[in-house]
């Protein structure tokens, strides 16, 4: 299995979760030491990550210099980093493997991002699903502070920094950066009216930051090594690595670190092995459950945000998710709906109801009770979501049932036709192939 670059170069090392196995294979704190001891100005370290590219890896892929230069330089009030560790993008598990086998790099990448934006207090947000974690983040803060590198008089100057923990209660819709900071207030998970944004009024309405664990990781190489070391891996837009969760009859499924740009289809046949035996590719979604999937004849198209999104499709939090030919692009609908009408907040009209109704359909389809007119009206229904929610929750939902209506439409009129799967799974054949490569 390949586990090299950046974030996996040695991911699997015993005694990594140690600050001893830390320092051994990372040059764990290097960067602090480099930045924050050689007192670099906050404002020097936000222009080099700015310049070396990296955009955020939660799923948007905005800037992350140009988001942390966002905090108003001459705000009064306290500033706050917030790392979103709620990781319940369904396809996607990188973050929880960083945290599990490396989690002083993400510590080390908070202190930096924190002493960029001047921030006295970090807070990493984890799902709630990730209560084992706790005691391995607890060990590396308590490390860490031991060392040093936390608290009061980091490397011997006057910057300080306390980092929390927060669990969350496993809501899909806190992954949203308003809705995970009014969750980590004690409120309701909804999510919050957009300006002000977080730089300005986030966390208890003071100046603050979120970003992904993977984003936070990749900080730390970047404060050591520079700019334009990063940007020897992607392409000018897209730089850097990205970490791809992968998923689906694959021979080898898991966690792969590519340079960004790399083929689609590389990821799939010599980093994931290729398909199983017996099983054909159908479909691909690139970037977790909420994006538009993808179709075989687009397996060159390479992996960085702007390829994807002219291929139709988004790179979202890197979730990929391969497809065979016995699944039933129906049923996947019904399953995504489900899912999506399950994790609405409820708090705006299109999402709530919308989510609803296409579950209804899209039942009704599964059982042979649908007309062909409703189709149309389902994908009507998509349209009327997308664009028009309070968050990206509705988004979610929409796009990729709309893309599996857009280019599996057939299968849609089967069922509708026929009042029976297209593909015609039969269980015994699935539970053979299950056994026998189990």
């Amino acid at each position: 299995m390949k586990r090299d670059l950046i974030l996996f170069a040695k991911i699997d090392e015993p005694g990594l979760t140690g600050i001893d196995g830390y320092r051994k294979h990372y040059d764990g704190y290097k960067a602090v030491e480099k930045i924050v001891g050689g007192g670099m100005a906050p404002n020097d370290l936000i222009e080099l990550v700015k310049a070396s590219g990296l955009r955020g890896r939660g799923g948007a892929g905005f800037s992350t210099g140009l988001k942390w230069s966002f905090v108003p330089k001459d705000s009064p009030k306290p500033r706050y980093l917030v790392v979103n560790a709620d990781e319940s993008e369904p396809g996607t598990f990188k973050d929880r493997e960083l945290m599990t086998k490396n989690p002083h790099q993400m510590i080390e990448g908070i202190i930096l991002a924190s002493y960029a934006i001047k921030a006295k207090a970090a807070y990493v947000y984890l799902r709630g699903e990730f209560a084992w974690l706790l005691p391995v983040l607890e060990n590396a803060i308590d490390e860490a502070k031991k060392a040093g590198y936390l608290g009061k008089g980091i490397c011997k100057t006057d910057y300080e920094l306390e980092c929390h923990l927060h669990l969350g209660a496993g809501a899909y819709i806190c992954g949203e950066e308003t809705a995970l900071l009014n969750s980590l207030e004690g409120k309701r998970g909804n999510p919050r009216l957009k300006p002000p944004f977080p730089a300005v009024e986030g966390l208890y309405a003071c100046p603050t930051v979120v970003n992904n664990v993977e984003t936070i990781c990749a900080v730390p190489p970047i404060a050591l090594n520079g700019a334009d070391w990063y940007k020897q891996w992607g392409t000018p837009k897209s730089a850097g690595t990205k970490l791809f969760s992968v998923s689906g009859p694959v021979n080898k499924p898991g966690n792969y670190e590519v340079p960004l740009g790399l083929p689609l289809r590389a990821l799939l046949e010599e980093y994931a092995g290729g398909m199983k035996p017996g099983f054909t590719l159908k479909a691909i979604i690139p970037g977790g459950s909420s994006v538009p999937a993808m179709t075989p004849d687009q397996l060159d198209t390479p992996l960085d945000y702007e390829s994807i999104a002219a291929a139709g499709s988004m790179l979202g939090s890197g979730g990929a998710v391969f497809i065979d030919d016995r699944t039933c692009m129906v049923d996947l609908a019904l399953n995504v709906t489900k899912f999506y009408r399950h994790e609405s907040c409820g708090k705006c009209t299109p999402c709530r109801e919308g989510t609803h109704w296409m579950e209804n359909i899209l039942t009704q389809m599964e059982h042979g009770e649908a007309t062909m007119d409703q189709i149309d009206h389902l994908y009507h229904m998509c349209n009327m979501i997308l664009g028009k929610s309070f968050c990206a929750l509705g988004d979610a939902a929409a796009m990729p049932v709309m893309s599996y209506i857009e280019k599996f439409r057939p299968e849609f009129e089967f069922h509708v036709r026929e009042k029976r799967c297209m593909v015609n799974r039969r269980r015994d054949e699935l539970r053979a192939l299950e056994t026998a490569y189990s």
